[in-house]
């Protein structure tokens, strides 16, 4: 490659492969990047695509730096030496790396794999839970419904056990739990709740052909404890993504309560008496 360059100066030949790299990254990522606009519009899914938009830039200035040290011999030679008798190196090296090279391999892996894409909502075992927005070498990001970005390592999500929401399908069958009183009407209480939850626009009805035949509830509620101070009824209702599970348990909990007012439902709530 620097057949045409072997009479000059070392620094000159070193710009000239970085200037070629950086070239490169730039044309390749600007190239992808208006690839990646295309494929959004017409709703394809791009995880893999961005994966590799993000690895240009270790990929292309890593050969970039391996050809300069190999057309170097200052350079070429001194790595010789290093090989030659690095063995405490290597381990040094080895053990300040592993971080790193965990978080390529879980990186790889994430997109091969795929136990999740961009744009999918998952949570992680540790209670981390948002919209994947990109997954780069070192790590994934997700943005939680606060809007805040939460950047894992790779290798902390390849270790974790993951929630994927949007996994085969986007419906999402949410458990909405209500406590009465033991002197309320259970079956009143649970009739008031299937109808504010039936009525709000959100709620999907995924009964198949013979549930709708044999006229099943399209949101059954049970009654799940026997608490303390408290009965607890169960809903289950289906929406279609995770947001809206969250804004029909908002809607639905604020309704049920002003209908329980008016029906004489009881909600147990902690009493204090101070004797004195």
């Amino acid at each position: 490659m620097f057949n045409l360059f072997d009479k000059s100066p070392i620094l000159i030949k070193s710009i000239i492969v970085l200037a070629l790299a950086f070239f490169l990254h730039w044309f390749l990522k600007r190239s992808i990047s208006l690839a990646l606009a295309r494929l959004d519009d017409k709703g394809y899914q791009t995880t893999k695509i961005k994966f590799i938009k993000n690895s240009l830039g270790f990929i292309i200035y890593g050969v970039a730096v391996i050809l300069i040290i190999l057309n170097v011999d200052e350079l070429r030679s001194l790595g010789a030496s290093l090989l030659a008798g690095a063995g405490i190196f290597a381990a040094v090296l080895g053990f300040a790396s592993r971080e790193v090279f965990a978080d390529i391999m879980n990186g790889v892996f994430l997109v091969i794999f795929k136990p999740f894409q961009i744009d999918d909502v998952i949570e992680i075992d540790t209670g981390m839970k948002g919209i994947v927005t990109d997954i780069t070498f070192r790590h994934t990001i997700i943005q939680d419904f606060e809007n805040r970005k939460i950047i894992i390592p790779n290798s902390r999500i390849g270790d974790s056990t993951i929630i994927n929401s949007s996994l085969d399908g986007d419906y999402i069958r949410k458990q909405i739990n209500f406590h009465i009183s033991y002197e309320s009407n259970e079956d009143n209480a649970k009739q008031i709740i299937r109808e504010e939850i039936e009525k709000h626009p959100l709620c999907l009805d995924r009964r198949n052909p013979l549930e709708k035949k044999e006229n099943k509830p399209r949101v059954p509620v049970l009654m799940t404890e026997w608490l303390d101070s408290s009965i607890n009824l169960r809903a289950y209702v289906w929406t279609a993504t995770n947001a809206d599970s969250f804004t029909l348990q908002c809607d639905v909990l604020d309704s049920v309560k002003k209908r329980f007012n008016q029906e004489g439902i009881g909600i147990p709530y902690p009493q204090v008496q101070i004797h004195k």
